[in-house]
């Protein structure tokens, strides 16, 4: 009996008996299997994990892989994702393999038809001229060149057939990797003219000696390394990742988005050399299969990647960095809805491996882990080349409404701040966390707005395209002539986005070269790292964009960081929307005066008062962890607590307020049952013609909280299907 992941949501291991053969499948190899009526592709995990069941057992129908396909830890290390998470083990194991692998297909390779001549003893040659001739252009050729590159020379494939089947010559395939670090798709530094390495400061050099210390002794220890923007923390982990690899470790890198990627692996490429891998989404699923395979046969010492990354299959894994470790897009949104940050520090103590975790930021969790003693505190507290952080400005736009008018968007110190700039030639960055141009259209008559037919969401305007859309589930329409609920004529836009910036900016400063980075502008692959170049080469005067420009990124020649509407979070029905205010407005000044020239913030808010955005402005750290623990201690919220976030869907809201009402009874009858708040609509009550209901389970142990879940939502399989199970959840809207 062995036993088998699958993955099919809800689905624990399931048992099955081993073909006939000499040997079992491995732990890590994949079987097909038959599951009901079909037959569906599983990983062999550990045979512990096989249950007796009175039912007959059904035999593995093949067995796709011979030895291990996933190493050990990393099957490992899925199961403990599906435990901790309440999620499926097949689901999880499925997140380690690379998308060609998933599915029916053994292999994706890419190849090409490479042509080698054979030696004749007899000195024999063929008869016709044209073939004479391909001999000779053979034998001058590089060694094995391509049917396609003899095409290009006037050697047809129909002469190189007709040599090989004369015995002249052979044809065989090559596997011909895809290389994501190709020319001409914005990656960094990757020829032989990358810049040296800098000398590390001596904050770096202490940094960097305490890291080594702590990763020399060869055991598990989690480091929090937080430094000020523009510290220089990208230095101290090229730094250590190269010391690392000299004592024959590898090296794992996660960042938080795929726009981060460019400029960090293709840094490590120059600094570490060829041996460095990437893993993201961002690639072409040929790109993937290969980037894996060269990693699970051992041929990368670093690998690059966002959170899916944290699953790559390096053996010898001494080294884990989680840079930005504060991002909440390193929680995955859907099953198995694991933190990338969170499964690294497991992966790092499975592996006896060092975790740095970086930030200027830091989640509180992590704050509050180092403040315990629980990880290691280093702190970097001057920029490189001490230089000054920005000077930040805060504007009350209540003020500006007053004196101006309802409907401005820059408030007049920005606007001269921004020409200050365009007159000596420096480059600006605005920053607004809405996309679109309009963020409601609303009827003047009635004073309806305008939602989404599919979901409890007011439908965004994108004048470019000419519709709104639903940024929740993609709906998009003209906007009509009146109002669906009174047939008034009049519908007036409202709120901004960034398409609507970019507009006011060019009317107000016509010569001014604009760029504007978001999810409309930057679809086409490469389209972040071209962006990015342009600004880096002076390009672009003033840079607009959503959070995608805000954190990460170095351009030294941005000495103006200007933010409309810093406070659009602070209105959510969200524990955490002071913490990611304070860290969106942080890591944006964070962007200004990383050059020679000093730097400049302007921060536009309803509410400037507000401690997240006073913390921002004095960029204090320590002052906002302090208001914002208390304020978590008070209301019994993470990381005080423990939190799960539940949400139960239905066809009505009723239906979903009534089930998730029969599971919290269930979950109270529990031996140890949490605190149970709910059932109430969820802050959105309807997504994709889905009405949700919500519960929130605190207590001080998961372990019992997960229990008493999961042992509810088994009693009513038809439920659990209707159920999603957020464990350490980022937001809870």
């Amino acid at each position: 009996m062995i036993a088998v992941a699958v993955p099919v949501p809800g689905l624990g291991v399931l048992s099955y008996l081993a073909p006939d053969r000499t040997a079992p499948p491995p732990k890590g190899a994949r079987v097909r299997v038959p599951l009901g009526s079909r037959t569906i592709t599983g990983c062999v995990v550990d045979a512990a994990l096989a249950r007796p069941t009175e039912a007959a057992l059904r035999t593995v129908t093949d067995v796709v892989d011979e030895e291990p396909f996933l190493p050990s830890p990393v099957v490992d290390l899925a199961l403990w994702v599906a435990d901790y998470y309440a999620a499926g083990p097949g689901d999880a194991l499925a997140m380690a393999l690379p998308p060609t692998a998933r599915g029916d297909r053994r292999t994706a390779f890419r190849t090409v038809s490479v042509v080698d001549l054979v030696p004749q003893e007899d000195g024999r040659l063929p008869r016709g001229p044209r073939q004479r001739h391909a001999l000779t252009v053979l034998a001058t050729a590089p060694a094995s060149p391509t049917l396609a590159s003899l095409g290009r020379l006037g050697v047809s494939a129909a002469i190189v057939h007709g040599l090989a089947t004369q015995g002249f010559v052979r044809v065989r395939p090559e596997v011909v990797e895809r290389d994501p670090f190709a020319p001409g798709i914005g990656w960094s530094w990757t020829g032989e003219t990358a810049p040296a390495p800098p000398v590390l400061t001596e904050e770096q050099s202490a940094a960097l000696e305490q890291l080594r210390a702590a990763g020399a002794r060869g055991r598990f220890q989690a480091a929090l390394l937080q430094g000020v923007t523009g510290s220089g923390k990208s230095e101290v982990y090229l730094a250590l990742a190269r010391a690392v690899i000299a004592d024959g470790g590898r090296v794992l890198v996660l960042v938080p988005e795929i726009a981060l990627t460019p400029a960090l692996a293709g840094l490590f490429h120059a600094r570490v050399g060829a041996r460095v891998a990437i893993q993201h989404s961002g690639l072409s699923d040929g790109e993937r299969h290969d980037q894996w395979h060269r990693i699970r046969r051992g041929d990368v010492d670093v690998v690059v990647g966002t959170r899916s990354a944290v699953f790559a299959p390096i053996e010898r894994l001494s080294l884990i960095v989680v840079d930005e470790e504060h991002e909440a897009s390193y929680k995955q949104e859907e099953a198995p809805r694991y933190h990338g940050r969170d499964v690294a520090v497991m992966r790092g103590r499975m592996e006896n491996a060092l975790v740095v975790l970086g930030s200027a930021t830091p989640s509180l969790e992590s704050a509050v882990n180092a403040e315990a003693g629980r990880y290691l505190a280093i702190r970097l507290t001057r920029r490189v080349l001490d230089r000054p952080l920005a000077a930040v400005r805060v504007v009350d736009m209540r003020r500006e409404y007053a004196t101006r008018g309802a409907r401005v968007t820059f408030s007049q110190p920005l606007l001269d701040a921004l020409a200050l700039r365009l007159a000596r030639g420096e480059q600006a960055l605005v920053l607004l966390n809405r996309r679109g141009f309009a963020t409601v259209i609303f009827c003047r008559q009635c004073g309806a707005s305008l939602e989404c037919p599919h979901c409890s969401i007011t439908l965004t305007y994108h004048r470019a395209a000419r519709r709104m859309r639903c940024h929740y589930c993609n709906y998009a329409a003209a906007v009509p002539r009146r109002c669906g609920a009174c047939g008034g004529e009049y519908l007036e836009q409202s709120g901004v986005g960034t398409e609507r910036l970019e507009a006011e900016l060019s009317a107000a400063f016509p010569d001014a070269r604009l760029l504007r980075v978001d999810r409309d502008t930057m679809r086409r692959r490469g389209a972040v790292a071209r962006a990015l170049a342009a600004v880096s080469a002076r390009e672009v005067d003033v840079l607009i964009g959503t959070q995608m420009i805000a954190k990460g990124h170095d351009f030294p020649a941005v000495t103006l960081v200007g933010v409309i509407s810093a406070d659009i979070g602070l209105g959510m029905a969200d524990f955490r929307a002071a913490e990611r205010t304070f860290q969106l407005l942080t890591q944006v000044v964070g962007r200004a005066g990383r050059g020679t020239v000093p730097g400049e913030a302007i921060i536009q808010t309803l509410y400037p008062d507000h401690y997240s955005v006073q913390a921002a402005a004095a960029q204090d750290y320590h002052a906002f962890f302090t208001r914002e623990a208390e304020f978590r201690r008070g209301l019994h919220y993470p990381p005080a607590v423990a939190l799960i976030n539940v949400i139960v869907k239905g066809g009505s809201l009723g239906q979903a307020l009534d089930d998730a009402a029969t599971l919290a009874t269930a979950i109270r009858a529990a031996a140890s049952p949490p605190r149970v708040l709910g059932p109430a609509p969820a802050v959105h009550a309807k997504i994709r013609d889905e009405y949700r209901a919500q519960l929130l389970l605190k207590g001080s142990r998961r372990r019992s909280m997960r229990d008493a879940l999961t042992a509810a939502l088994a009693a009513r399989p038809d439920l659990a299907r209707r159920t999603i199970v957020d464990v350490d959840p980022v937001s809870v809207t």
